[in-house]
């Protein structure tokens, strides 16, 4: 299972990378376009739009995996032990709902936007709003998954890996 992780976070990674790249050559090749010959090319700004949104929602993946997003864990941290799985149980439960709202939200929002194409490059906005249904299932994954090595009392991944802001 550990294997199956770390090969899907390279994954995630490479991915990011080559939409980075993609972006910055072709922001780069529509400023020079302007630049010299006085045109540009139109579906620029909507790849990078749209490579950015997945970019984002990617990185909140793999900040969930490794427990790097924000965090204050000052009281957490002056509790014993006990005192601090349970607020991190609490803290569990809490972040279910939260992450429901966005997968019935997006799973609508995809529902609406096969039918709705983008102005310039003619992809489905569905293209978009798919990334918001993937990030917010694949942190709900984590999230049980944690939640399932802390009851075999195993140190659940984001103690391990990552480290609280």
């Amino acid at each position: 299972m550990q294997k199956i992780g770390t090969w899907l976070q390279r994954l995630i990674e490479m991915l990011m990378a080559a939409m980075l790249s993609v972006m910055v050559i072709s922001v780069f090749v529509n400023v020079a376009l302007r630049y010299v010959a006085g045109t540009g090319i139109a579906s620029s700004e909507e790849l990078s739009r749209l490579l950015f949104v997945w970019l984002v929602c990617l990185g909140a993946i793999l900040a969930s995996a490794e427990n790097r997003h924000l965090g204050f864990d000052l009281v957490q941290s002056r509790l014993p032990a006990r005192g601090q799985q349970v607020c991190a149980w609490i803290a569990r439960a809490l972040m279910v709902y939260p992450l429901w709202l966005l997968i019935e939200g997006s799973v609508e929002q995809v529902k609406v936007g096969v039918g709705i194409f983008s102005p310039v490059m003619g992809y489905p906005l569905a293209l978009a709003a798919a990334s918001v249904l993937v990030m917010a299932v694949a942190m709900l994954v984590l999230l049980v998954a944690d939640g399932v090595r802390a009851l075999k009392g195993r140190k659940p991944a984001a103690d391990a890996g990552g480290e609280q802001s």
